[in-house]
C-alpha cells in the first residue's frame, strides 16, 4: 500500500513538548565557479562555501509568509492539499525516480528554495499554486503566488516497476524520513540536534535550501544537497539515497558555528514510544503496543552490543553511553508481529528501524537517549544522537559522515543473541510482599543453536545503588528456542531511577548482548 506523509493519522509536533519548530532565514545567494564561461560545476564544496560564508554574517530570524487563507487552516484542510501526479518532476522524462512537493502552511510557514541540478547548469524548480489541488478548500490561488514549497519527497519504484511509491521525504526543520521495501513511515532522522532535552530549550535548524542531481535513466542513486542555518550553527550537507529492501541514506556533512552551544546532537533519530511490552497503555487503548520504535541497539565498537527498552517517562529522562569509535547505532523497531499492535491502520509492525553506521574515526564521545512524557501517538518523544566530547570550535569545519540504512526484515542486529521483548510484573504466584518489581527478559539468536545441552546459561544482572537484584533465574524458551531471563529487583528511593544491566553467560562466555534497562521514578 502507497503511504505518503500525509496519509498518517496525525502530523506528528517536534521531539520537543513545549518547542515549537523554528524558521530561520534563507541562504545567501549562491556561489558557484564558472565553467566553460557559461555553466555550473556544482558539487559538495559549493554548498559548504556557502555555509561558511553564512556563518561568517549574523544571522536573521524571519517571519513568516503565509497569508490568511492559509495559515487560517487546520490539520485536516491543509493535508487536503496535494501536488497533482501530472506534475511530477522528471514523470514525462521517464526516468527512475520523481519529485513532489509540500505546500506551506500548518506548521510550516517558511519557503524552502529546491533546485534541479543537470549536468553543468542549475534551475530553480519554481512553486506554482496551479500544480497543487485544494481538495476541499475554498482559495483564491492568486493570493498563493508569492508563496514557495515546503518541502519534496522522492518517488521511485520500490514494491513493484509498475508504481513510484515514496522513498525519502523532507519536512519541517532538518527533518526527514525514508522507506524501504513495504515499509510505512515512522521514525524520523534529522540533518542536526541542538541542546535536546536541556531546560535552556531546543534549537531547531532548517534546511533552507536544496539541490537536486537530474538522475540518468539507468540510475539507482539520487544525489541531493542541502544547505542547513539557524542562530547558531550553519552546514553543508549532501544525501545520496539508494532505495531498496533496506534503503540507504550515505549522509556526508561539514558545520560551522556561530556561536559554541551546549550540546551538539548528530546523526539524530526522532521516535515514538507510547507504551509496549514493558509498560501497559494507561487508558483502555484495545492495542498491546503503540510505537514507532521498541528499543535503542548501540554496537560499542569493542564488541559489546547494548539493547535499551524505550520507556514514556513521567518526566524527562536523558541517559548515555560513553563511547570510542562507536559502530553504529539505531533505534529499532524488533517486533514485528502485527498481533503486538492490532492497529490495522498505523500497521506499526511495518514501521522501519534507522541504523547509523559511522564512517570514519568519530573518536570520543556519546550515545545519548532522550525520552520525553507524552499522552498519546502524536508526539514524538524520544531522540538518540552522538555527542562528540570535543566540541567544534567557532568558525572552523567540522566534518562528518555516515550510513543511515531504513531497514525492516533484515535489521543490524547481534551476532550471538539478542533481546526480543522485555515484560514488566508478575505471573500466577503469591504475591511478594517486599515491594519488589519483576521483569521478563527473552532472548532469540544463532548462539542458542549451537549450545551444548550441558550448558546451562546464567543471568549476569547489576542494579546501580538505587536498586537491589533480589532473584535471577533462567529458563529455556521451548517455544522460540531462545532463553527467558527472570529479573526480581527493589528500589531504594522511588522518586529516583533505577539503572540495570543484564546478560546471558554461559560458562565464560557472553552468550548475548547486554540488556541495559532503566526503571523511571514513580
Amino acid at each position: 500500500m502507497h503511504l505518503n506523509l500525509f496519509q498518517r493519522k496525525r502530523l506528528r509536533t517536534s521531539v520537543s513538548v513545549q518547542a515549537r519548530l523554528r524558521m530561520v532565514a534563507l541562504p545567501v545567494a549562491l556561489l558557484l565557479p564558472w565553467v566553460g564561461g557559461n555553466a555550473f560545476a556544482f558539487d559538495f564544496n559549493t554548498v559548504a562555501r556557502q555555509a561558511k560564508t553564512l556563518a561568517a554574517t549574523s544571522y536573521g530570524k524571519p517571519e513568516s509568509n503565509l497569508p490568511k487563507e492559509i495559515s487560517n487552516l487546520d490539520y485536516e484542510q491543509y493535508k487536503d492539499i496535494r501536488f497533482r501526479p501530472e506534475k511530477f518532476t522528471w514523470r514525462n522524462q521517464k526516468l527512475p525516480f520523481e519529485l513532489a512537493f509540500f505546500h506551506e502552511g500548518y506548521s510550516f510557514d517558511q519557503p524552502v528554495k529546491i533546485n534541479e541540478i543537470n549536468g553543468q547548469s542549475v534551475r530553480e524548480i519554481r512553486f506554482d499554486p496551479n500544480d497543487f489541488d485544494y481538495g476541499g478548500n475554498k482559495i483564491d490561488t492568486n493570493k498563493l503566488r508569492s508563496l514557495g514549497f515546503a518541502g519534496f519527497r522522492v518517488h521511485y519504484p520500490l514494491n513493484t516497476a509498475k508504481y513510484k511509491d515514496e522513498a525519502l521525504s523532507f519536512l519541517g526543520a532538518s527533518y526527514f524520513r525514508a522507506l524501504g521495501k513495504d515499509q510505512g513511515y515512522g521514525l524520523s532522522a534529522r540533518g542536526l540536534a541542538i541542546d535536546t532535552g536541556l531546560s535552556s530549550g531546543e534549537e531547531f535548524p532548517r534546511f533552507t535550501e536544496f539541490w537536486i542531481e537530474r538522475p540518468k535513466a539507468s540510475d539507482k542513486e539520487l544525489t541531493i544537497y542541502a544547505l542547513l542555518n539557524s542562530r547558531r550553527v550553519t552546514g553543508a550537507y549532501r544525501f545520496v539515497l539508494k532505495p531498496g529492501a533496506d534503503t540507504v541514506v550515505d549522509v556526508k556533512a561539514q558545520l560551522y558555528l556561530r556561536e559554541n552551544v551546549s550540546k551538539l546532537g548528530l546523526a539524530p533519530l526522532t521516535s515514538m514510544y507510547l507504551h509496549g511490552d514493558n509498560q501497559r497503555p494507561q487508558g483502555e487503548d484495545y492495542r498491546p503496543e503503540v510505537h514507532d520504535s521498541d528499543g535503542l541497539s548501540v554496537a560499542s565498537g569493542t564488541g559489546e552490543w547494548i539493547w535499551r527498552p524505550l520507556v514514556n517517562p513521567k518526566r524527562l529522562l536523558v541517559t548515555s553511553y560513553a563511547l570510542s569509535n562507536p559502530a553504529g547505532f539505531g533505534l529499532m523497531q524488533r517486533d514485528r508481529d502485527f498481533a503486538s499492535y492490532q492497529d490495522l491502520d498505523a500497521r506499526y509492525e511495518k514501521r522501519p528501524s534507522a541504523w547509523v553506521q559511522p564512517k570514519g574515526n568519530w573518536g570520543s564521545g556519546r550515545v545519548e537517549l532522550v525520552q520525553l512524557p507524552t499522552p498519546d501517538e502524536t508526539n514524538d518523544n524520544v531522540v538518540a544522537f552522538w555527542v562528540p566530547e570535543t566540541q567544534p570550535k567557532v568558525g572552523q569545519p567540522f566534518n562528518l559522515e555516515y550510513t543511515l540504512s531504513w531497514q525492516k526484515d533484515a535489521e543490524k542486529r547481534p551476532p550471538l543473541s539478542w533481546v526480543t521483548q522485555t515484560r514488566r510484573g508478575y505471573g500466577y504466584q503469591k504475591k511478594s510482599d517486599d515491594n519488589s518489581i519483576g521483569l521478563v527478559v527473552d532472548f532469540e539468536g544463532p548462539v542458542f543453536k549451537k549450545l551444548s545441552d550441558k550448558v546451562q546459561p546464567e543471568g549476569v544482572v547489576s542494579a546501580d545503588d538505587n536498586g537491589k537484584v533480589l532473584e535471577t533465574k533462567v529458563f529455556r524458551n521451548a517455544v522460540t528456542g531462545g532463553w527467558r531471563m527472570t529479573v526480581r529487583v527493589r528500589r531504594n528511593e522511588d522518586n529516583k531511577p533505577v539503572e540495570l544491566r543484564g546478560f546471558l553467560r554461559g560458562g565464560s562466555t557472553t552468550l548475548s548482548e547486554t540488556w541495559s534497562y532503566i526503571l523511571p521514578p514513580n
